[in-house]
């Protein structure tokens, strides 16, 4: 158990490192990587993951709706502690909400349940960034246009893999195959930028961060457990709806306030803090997903 737990974390913090060791020293153009990553890498590898008839989605829309009410239900478990402790709901709610299911989540559940766990990676991925892209961005600007959320490449993506997998419309498996192997350059790229962008991070706020990464993962975890018994899912979604739940914030959640202008120093540490904490968390909740819910091997 503790040997299968280190091969699947170890290469997610080891590919991690090596960006954070590349940015230390060669400070790379994180921002035009991260760029072509979620205009292309990602979008394609969504998109083949949701056209592959093998992998039908009236399989995961269970798994879907648990990861919806994980993202939303955790945002209102914490709002009244957010009122009551006086912090400011557009900086502390979203890094709780929106974790981090692309840079470590998906890579994560690959490595730990192989790739047979790449569909419902891809459908939790999807839902966090369709809601993040949507729930989000109105939680930060209530006047967010609806037109720059559907123009945006991964949505664009998402509901062409949904309309060719609902059709059944046959796409060549050459098509497939190269969308898939340019999609795949995506996992490790995605965790080489988190290492480059912790980088920027610092701890103004560790506060603030150290309470982030207690109940980022605490919250989704209270909202996905009673969902694992209540909800007719099998035992590989259970795992990745459980680690899902405990992910730490994600990075973009930084990106975005930055963007926004609103308090990045304190959504930085949320992030930082958080996806150190993750390095507690993670193995935790894979032990939990190997000896309770998925027997690895």
């Amino acid at each position: 158990m503790i040997g299968h737990i280190l091969a699947t974390l170890l290469p997610v913090f080891l590919i991690a490192g090596c960006g954070a060791a590349y940015g230390r020293y060669r400070t790379p153009d994180i921002r035009s990587l991260n760029t072509l990553n979620m205009e292309l890498f990602v979008p394609l590898l969504v998109f083949a993951v949701l056209a592959d008839r093998q992998a039908p989605l009236a399989d995961y829309a269970w798994l879907a709706t648990a990861a919806v009410a994980v993202v939303l239900g955790s945002g209102i478990l914490l709002w009244p502690l957010a009122k009551w402790l006086r912090l400011d709901i557009k900086t502390f709610l979203p890094p709780m909400m929106f974790n981090n299911a692309g840079n470590m989540g998906v890579p994560l559940l690959v490595l730990a349940f192989g790739p047979e766990a790449l569909p419902a990676a891809i459908v939790v991925f999807m839902v966090e960034m369709l809601l993040h892209f949507s729930v989000g961005l109105y939680m930060l600007n209530p006047r967010t246009s609806l037109w720059r959320i559907v123009r945006m490449p991964i949505v664009l993506a998402s509901l062409a893999g949904l309309m060719v997998n609902i059709s059944g419309l046959p796409l060549p498996g050459w098509l497939l195959e190269a969308m898939h192997m340019l999609g795949g350059v995506c996992i490790p790229l995605m965790l080489f930028a988190l290492g480059v962008r912790l980088l920027e991070i610092d701890f103004s706020d560790w506060r603030t961060g150290l309470l982030g990464a207690v109940l980022c993962p605490l919250s989704g975890l209270v909202i996905a457990l009673p969902l694992l018994w209540l909800l007719p899912i099998n035992a590989l979604q259970m795992a990745v709806l459980l680690v899902f739940a405990a992910l730490p914030p994600a990075v973009l959640n930084y990106l975005v306030a930055e963007q926004y202008q609103l308090a990045p120093h304190k959504v930085a540490s949320l992030v930082l803090i958080g996806n150190l904490g993750s390095l507690v968390v993670m193995p935790l909740t894979l032990a939990a997903a190997f000896t309770w819910i998925y027997a690895p091997g």
